[in-house]
C-alpha cells in the first residue's frame, strides 16, 4: 500500500444526477461532510468555510475548486488534516482530491482519489494520511447515508 495515495469507492443506489448535487452543491455538500461552506463552488476559486463535526468546529474549510465536469468529475486542492488552528498550512503544497462518477445497473459508482501525500513535510506526512485515510471510509458512509435518504 502507498503512502501517496488513498483511494476508495463505492456503489450508491442513486442516480448520478443526484450524487452530481450532493457532490458539487456547496450546501448539500456541507450536509453529508459536515461543513459550513460560505458559497458556490467555482472553478479557480477558494472555498471556505468551518467544519461542523462535533469537536472540529475550530477547523477552516479551505480549498481550491480545480475542475467541474457535470456528472463525471469534479476536483479541488486542499490541506490534510489542517487541523491545528495556531500553523499557518498555506506554505504547504496542497493535497489533490478527485471524485468521479459513473453509472452502473444499481446506480451510480462513485470513486475519491487523494494524492500528493508525498508533498507534505515529512513531520506530519504519515499523520494527515492516516486521518485522510480513515476520514474518506466515513465521508463514503456519509454521502451514502444522505443520497439514499434526502430527495
Amino acid at each position: 500500500m502507498s503512502n501517496d495515495r488513498i483511494e476508495k469507492q463505492i456503489e450508491l443506489k442513486a442516480p448520478v444526477s443526484r450524487v452530481w448535487s450532493a457532490l458539487t452543491d456547496y450546501q448539500q455538500f456541507g450536509e453529508w461532510f459536515r461543513v459550513k461552506i460560505h458559497g458556490p463552488f467555482v472553478v479557480g476559486e477558494t472555498s471556505t468555510g468551518h467544519m461542523t463535526y462535533p469537536g472540529f468546529e475550530h477547523v477552516q474549510w479551505n480549498s481550491v475548486i480545480k475542475a467541474i465536469e457535470p456528472e463525471r468529475y469534479f476536483s479541488y486542492n486542499w490541506h490534510p488534516a489542517a487541523i491545528e488552528s495556531d500553523i499557518d498550512y498555506s506554505g504547504e503544497e496542497p493535497t489533490l482530491v478527485e471524485f468521479t462518477l459513473e453509472a452502473i445497473e444499481t446506480g451510480t459508482l462513485l470513486r475519491v482519489v487523494e494524492s500528493g501525500f508525498e508533498n507534505i513535510p515529512a513531520d506530519r506526512r504519515l499523520e494527515a494520511f492516516r486521518m485522510d485515510e480513515g476520514g474518506w471510509e466515513s465521508q463514503l458512509e456519509n454521502i451514502e447515508n444522505y443520497v439514499t435518504s434526502t430527495p
